[in-house]
């Protein structure tokens, strides 16, 4: 056993020696498993998958002002000669995130609480410090390390191997999140970017005023608020304040951008919330008015919709209902490929229709490594004028019988949206108004026609209180259609 415990250190070592790297901002040796050009290339394959996963917002003014401060700051920075790529993600979740190679998302959720251009500039020099920094990779460097570490025990102990694979899925979930070291390196980076831009970063310290109010638990679609992936504000608020103004004396400039007015006129129109166009709930029935299509769900089960795929169950989480899109070329097609890249085992297979459109409908079962797992799949393919919808119910084998009928009444209910009252939805919009006389906030959301049960939810997203000052002329933002 101490033999093969030698052997497992020796295989380790001789993974790590040869990766040690300089980290480009401590400019000190760093274990690093992946190098710059494996880096870039995560970057490449992350981002068609996240730009598919949640859909990317259209506001060229704001794309612009991203792009160009973008570029000016990353020729600032700790790493200059990296290829910068910046999105808008249709999403109104509150958050900002990096991935390696270079790649920086801003939601549009978090586009629209900001309110200033600082503030902006403020987070996206954070986001970069976390590229600059390799804050991603290095986290990843630490899993590839736990993992071979639980290899080692794997190797040593028939208990540990039965478990392994449990242990190294939580490994992976361990460092989902930056540290709070991570998070202190990335806030002085972005104190230090924005300031040798010229703009004043204090404000970035104004908007962990708005994560302190941010629901924690709060996530849509598949996509975590800023406090999942960023996690505990703490006294962050006071640190860049500080780091501000320890810049602020060091550059000596006479002036520091906030740019608040042409910000705000920037997010005039921009979509808030949920985008109904993309789907919407009645009455347990989901409606999709830009593909036009409808279907019903159990009253009482849950629904997640994102722009590539609707996921819907009970509460007990027993069942599962997945409804999607397939891209092959003939129904035959997608049922056939679906079926075999999930590699399910098919039991019976019928050609139907549904609401008179040509269907494919299969029952499937899938069997786990043990012999003991085994679920059991309803399947639904639906040529819709040549688009192919996918419907998969999914449950324990013992308990699906007691699921069947919710997914058949979901699968064979799917019909084309020709209702005009269902498709000509708006959603709600950002507009920025000026405040007619001076008061509180709450005199000037009155006098702009705000309900008043929707007052304190536009506080928030103006990162002020109703009993705040406010003087005339000063622009605001509220929610009409």
């Amino acid at each position: 056993m101490q033999r093969l415990n030698i052997f497992v250190l020796f295989f380790a070592a001789v993974l790590i020696l040869p990766s040690c790297a300089i980290n480009p901002v401590t400019g000190k040796r760093q274990l690093m498993f992946v190098t710059e050009r494996q880096e870039i290339r995560m970057g490449e394959e992350y981002d068609p998958q996240i730009i598919s996963a949640f859909g990317l917002y259209e506001n060229e003014p704001l794309q612009a002002l991203i792009e160009e401060k973008g570029r000016e700051m990353a020729r600032i920075s700790h790493r200059p000669d990296l290829e910068y790529h910046f999105r808008i993600l249709d999403s109104p979740v509150i958050n900002a995130f990096a991935v390696p190679g270079g790649y920086i998302y801003f939601t549009r959720g978090i586009l629209a609480q900001f309110n200033n251009e600082a503030e902006m500039i403020g987070v996206l020099g954070h986001e970069m410090g976390h590229i600059t920094a390799r804050h991603s990779v290095s986290r990843q460097t630490q899993q590839q390390l736990g993992q071979l570490l639980l290899i080692g025990g794997m190797i040593a102990s028939e208990d540990f191997l039965k478990y392994g694979q449990y242990a190294m899925a939580g490994m992976e979930l361990l460092f989902l999140r930056f540290s709070r070291d991570d998070e202190r390196e990335s806030d002085q980076l972005g104190v230090e970017y924005s300031s040798k831009i010229g703009y004043d970063a204090r404000e970035m310290a104004n908007f962990f005023e708005v994560l302190i109010k941010m629901n924690m638990d709060e996530e849509r679609a598949g996509i975590p608020n800023f406090l999942s992936t960023h996690p505990d504000p703490g006294d962050r608020y006071n640190s860049v304040r500080r780091d501000a103004e320890k810049w602020q004396e060091k550059l000596d400039l006479t002036s520091w951008k906030v740019n608040r007015q042409s910000y705000l006129q920037m997010l005039d129109g921009m979509v808030y919330g949920d985008d109904p166009r993309q789907g919407y709930v009645e009455d347990y029935v989901f409606y999709h008015p830009e593909l036009a299509f409808q279907f019903p769900f159990t009253s009482g089960w849950e629904l997640e919709n994102s722009p590539t795929q609707v996921r819907m169950g009970p509460p007990d989480r027993n069942a599962l209902m997945v409804f999607n899109i397939a891209q092959q070329e003939t129904l035959d097609d997608a049922a056939r490929v679906t079926l075999q890249h999930l590699q399910l085992d098919v039991i019976d297979r019928q050609t139907t229709t549904v609401n008179q459109m040509p269907a494919i409908k299969t029952l499937s079962r899938q069997t786990g490594q043990d012999q003991k797992d085994v679920i059991r799949v309803l399947s639904y393919f639906i040529d819709y004028d040549g688009t192919y919808y996918v419907f998969h119910g999914v449950s324990a084998e013992a308990d699906f019988d007691n699921y069947l009928q919710s997914f058949e009444s979901t699968m064979t209910n799917f019909d084309k949206l020709t209702d005009p009252s269902k498709i000509n939805v708006d959603p709600e919009r950002i507009r920025i108004r000026k405040v007619q006389s001076a008061g509180t906030l709450a005199d000037a959301f009155r006098s702009l026609g705000v309900r008043q049960d929707k007052m304190e939810e536009l506080a928030f997203l103006n990162n002020m209180e109703l009993t705040d000052n406010v003087t005339a002329g000063k622009l605001i933002k509220i929610i009409a259609n």
